[in-house]
């Protein structure tokens, strides 16, 4: 191959990587189950709850030695219940009006919401044992 097939092959390459990152952007952004946990602030919460028929807001603050222990019980549990559950993670430092609002005394707190409404406050760092009975019998 010469080089002007070389530069025209690589082109074709580089024109398709686009074509996929933007396809799977797109897949995203449609509302493809999370199968993580998405960030909340005070000025997506509203939308974030209302949009899903269940989410559970993960109250927490980068501080909180039992936050930290329950953030990865949180991320397995979205992988586990993604399309079914949607997971958000508020950070009560950096949204303190959706905090005050729900009066959050203690976190983590996770908040359950079930089309729109708030069903359940869970206080503490639970382990998935017991914090998944407690998630899925909202299903």
């Amino acid at each position: 191959m010469g080089n002007g097939e070389d530069k025209e092959l690589e082109r074709i390459r580089q024109a398709k990587l686009h074509e996929i990152m933007n396809k799977s952007r797109a897949t995203e952004e449609k509302g493809t189950p999370a199968n993580k946990p998405v960030e909340v602030t005070d000025s997506t919460f509203k939308e974030t709850i209302e949009s899903h028929p269940l989410v559970v807001v993960d109250c927490w603050a980068p501080w909180c030695g039992p936050c930290r222990m329950v953030a990865p019980i949180i991320e397995e549990l979205a992988r586990d219940y993604a399309g079914k559950i949607l997971f958000g993670k508020l950070n009560v430092d950096e949204n303190q009006r959706i905090a005050a609002h729900y009066q959050i005394m203690g976190i983590p707190t996770l908040l359950v919401f079930s089309h729109g409404k708030l069903v359940d406050t869970i206080v503490g760092a639970l382990p998935k044992q017991m914090l998944e009975p407690k998630i899925k019998c909202y299903l």
